[in-house]
């Protein structure tokens, strides 16, 4: 039998590893940005703040490209400091993992963001990573999570599996925050199928994506909590308790380009301990090009949002977009400064309530970027699930440096 000497293997691995980091490719980036928020009326209720919200972010983006590109290891915290919601000042760590890129198998391992989908208004079958509501209610942002990530490429498409080993909580403004519920949000009230505060909560996922011609198709299928909470009164300590169901949820995007044309469309079918419902959200997508002397482009949006959950808060978590049509306006100047604004409003179809926002951007120089974001809250019924929401149309300014 062959035998093996320890002290010639470790310093045969010492080695590689030296000669990986020695080619190692490093790079840091990062941004800070001060961010104000101007609330255009008071608060429903007594408590919150009133009228200015300023806070100051921070991101730090560090990636080493090892071997060649063979390995990635990456860090990206994030930290924000608000001065008037202490709930909204958080740290997090966006991403942290350690990356093996194959010829045809990748593997990922850490804390990372995955994102799914392909409509414009709601993303239906985005379900990977919790998000992080005190950051805004668009559920745009995420909370880095916990993953083994597997990856094939084959000329009929690409395999995704995922082994999600803890839950994440969902963040929430505190009792200071506007954009809220009408009680405190307590996460140490958290509850899960298997018990109280459970947060070792074990998911899978898979995923099927490849384009054909025109058309390119997600399947993906998930199990395990759900990343929408059910709100449970807690009358002891006057706040609601999050309850995160074990679910299990199907889904599909398709997105199809014609020319100037885009059609897109998600849909879900998700099984809870209470009910199994159905949602979708499709629409298109329409694009003038160089319709100024400078080259701008107008994109012109509309999608139709359905949800068939329960309207009962004590069987499913509540959503805005239940039986609604957006429309909407994308300009992108082409310009030297990356300059564009959407414009979008969604409308109830069942009782005219409206909402209704407005996103500018353009950068200063090569570092600044300043944007200016509108939310606005109109018409709404006191039925509907924006009813709390009533008097919080805000206008948002930022100012960020990037390094």
């Amino acid at each position: 039998m062959k035998k093996f000497n320890a002290g010639v293997i470790l310093a045969a691995a010492t080695s590689s590893l030296a000669t990986s980091a020695a080619a190692a490719d490093f790079d840091l980036s990062g941004s800070l940005g001060a961010e104000n928020r101007l609330f255009l009326e008071r608060p429903t209720l007594p408590g919150p703040l009133q009228t200015y919200q300023g806070s100051l972010e921070l991101e730090l983006d560090a990636r080493w490209s090892l071997a060649g590109g063979k390995w990635d290891i990456v860090a990206v915290p994030y930290a924000r400091l608000d001065g008037r919601d202490t709930g909204r000042t958080h740290f997090d760590v966006r991403e942290a993992y350690v990356r093996y890129n194959g010829d045809t198998v990748s593997v990922r391992a850490g804390l990372g963001r995955v994102f799914w989908g392909v409509a414009e208004s709601v993303h239906l079958v985005d379900i990977i990573n919790q998000s992080d509501a005190v950051e805004d209610i668009d559920n745009e942002d995420k909370l880095g999570q916990p993953m083994i990530e597997v990856s094939v490429q084959r000329d009929w498409g690409l395999i995704t599996g995922y082994v999600l080993p803890a839950f994440r909580k969902r963040t929430f403004p505190g009792a200071g925050g506007r954009l809220g519920l009408p009680l405190p949000v307590e996460n140490n009230l958290a509850r899960f199928d298997q018990g109280a505060d459970d947060a070792s909560d074990v998911g899978f996922a898979l995923r099927y994506s490849h384009y054909f011609g025109d058309w390119d198709v997600g399947l993906s299928v998930f199990s395990g909590a759900s990343r929408e909470p059910r709100f449970v009164l807690n009358t002891g300590a006057a706040a609601f308790a999050p309850f995160y169901d074990d679910i299990t949820q199907y889904g599909i995007d398709v997105q199809y380009t014609n020319e100037a044309w885009l059609w897109k469309l998600e849909g879900i079918i998700r099984d809870t301990p209470f009910e199994t419902f159905t949602a979708a959200v499709g629409g298109v997508e329409y694009s003038f090009y160089g319709i100024t002397q400078s080259g701008a482009d107008l994109g012109i949006i509309a999608e139709f949002q359905y949800d068939g959950r329960s309207e009962n808060p004590l069987i499913a978590p509540f959503t805005i977009a239940d039986n609604d049509v957006m429309a909407g306006l994308r300009y992108s100047a082409n310009d030297s400064a990356d300059s564009s604004v959407l414009l979008g409003v969604v409308t109830d179809i069942d009782d005219a309530s409206m909402s209704g926002i407005v996103e500018a951007t353009t950068r200063f120089g090569d570092n600044w970027i300043g944007e200016i974001e509108g939310r606005f809250f109109m018409n709404v019924d006191p039925d509907n699930t924006l009813f709390g929401f009533r008097d919080d149309s805000h206008i948002m300014l930022r100012l960020t440096r990037y390094f």
